[in-house]
């Protein structure tokens, strides 16, 4: 069962509670990383085995200093700061006490409902995935941690479904040719994945629509497959903010070639806020090895492939096409020690045991919050 995590401020009291979120596993706030807060002047509490599902029993966290604690409403009553994983929902929010803050992943474009209920009850909220892409706020960029072990984690499960070894493997009753894997999309999953499934063996080509990435994808030993960009293809931050259908038409046709030579193809292509782009249409899966594998890890936000379903794994054509829900959530215990660290080194940034800082003008700060005192104040 999926988990959230509170935090007060000012003596500050963390508290946890189950996350909403269907195929949740992680928490936002680890044992050690509460005892660091204690540390600092922040009093954290814990609902009962909220950490359960990451590998962090209650013990674990009684033994920092942190008061275990059962009821939810209260917790989010009594909150002056609530650290979560995903966003919250309009009947937390509901619970909580007005000019309290809640921090989490919110992805806000997509998620009116909730800036809604925020702006009613008069809270603020900053989101971790709005946090700048500097340099000075790496290690609050929960972005990256996740998709670092994403993309780690989908290379591994292509391996589970492929019915053949990754390497080349020289035997006495003859060679085993190496896999052919096909990445699209050499961001932080993508640069991950090329870089476990080369030490797992395999020949590894990948494909990005960005041309600087290239340096980066043969540093790690992939072979970039070029294909020219276009006025269309809108870069901010290091993120793809838009494409026209037109240049994805183009990318199909250079890259369809090379997906119907792999044995495992891995899909890391998300724009923010919007669909994710259809990189395999319905007709290049039906052109692919029979007992090929594709793992989808956009299928949250609509998928990469025509083919592919939220939470499922599917055979289709002869094509095994896998749909999983929450990859980061997959290793919990990790991805939570990761995002533990991420959002307290960002809280720190925002406030101290005696308050927010509220410095508005910022950077980190002007580009986090998305609403202040009840004024949603960007989407």
């Amino acid at each position: 069962m999926p988990y959230q995590t509170f935090f007060y401020q000012n003596h500050c009291e963390i508290s946890r509670i189950r996350e909403a979120k269907p195929f949740e596993r992680r928490v936002a706030l680890t044992p050690e990383v509460c005892k660091q807060l204690i540390q600092a002047g922040f009093e954290c509490h814990l609902e009962h085995d909220a950490g359960k599902t990451s590998f962090f029993d209650d013990t674990a966290y009684t033994t920092v200093g942190v008061t275990i604690q059962n009821d939810k409403s209260t917790l989010l009553a009594a909150a002056d700061v609530v650290l979560k994983v995903n966003p919250l929902t309009p009947e937390e929010i509901a619970d909580m006490k007005k000019g309290a803050v809640a921090i989490s992943f919110m992805y806000a474009a997509i998620n009116p409902a909730m800036l809604e209920a925020a702006a009613k009850q008069g809270i603020s909220a900053f989101s971790v995935d709005a946090i700048p892409r500097i340099s000075r706020a790496q290690k609050m960029d929960a972005l990256s941690s996740q998709a670092n072990l994403a993309g780690y984690k989908s290379v591994i499960i292509g391996a589970y479904h492929l019915g053949k070894i990754f390497p080349l493997l020289m035997t006495a009753a003859g060679t085993i040719k190496p896999a052919k894997v096909v990445i699209m999309g050499a961001g932080v999953a993508g640069l991950q994945a090329i870089a476990t499934a080369k030490r797992l063996g395999a020949v590894v080509e990948v494909s990005d629509i960005r041309p600087e990435t290239k340096e980066q994808v043969e540093s790690l030993g992939g072979k970039f497959i070029e294909v020219k960009g276009d006025e269309s293809v809108k870069i901010e931050g290091g993120y793809v903010k838009g494409v026209s259908e037109e240049f994805l038409k183009k990318q199909q046709e250079v890259i369809s070639k090379h997906i119907c030579e792999a044995d495992l193809v891995i899909t890391t292509a998300l724009i923010p806020g919007k669909k994710a782009p259809m990189l395999i249409p319905e007709e290049v899966v039906k052109n692919m090895k029979f007992g090929s594998v594709i793992v989808d890890m956009a299928v949250e936000q609509g998928g990469n492939c025509a083919c592919s379903e939220f939470a499922k794994t599917v055979e289709k054509y002869g094509v095994t096409i896998v749909g999983e829900a929450n990859i980061p959530s997959m290793l919990p215990l990790n991805a939570s020690e990761l995002y533990a660290k991420n959002i307290s080194t960002f809280l720190l940034h925002l406030a101290t045991k005696d308050g927010f800082k509220w410095e508005m003008e910022e950077e980190i700060t002007k580009g986090s919050l998305i609403v202040h005192e009840g004024n949603i104040v960007k989407l």
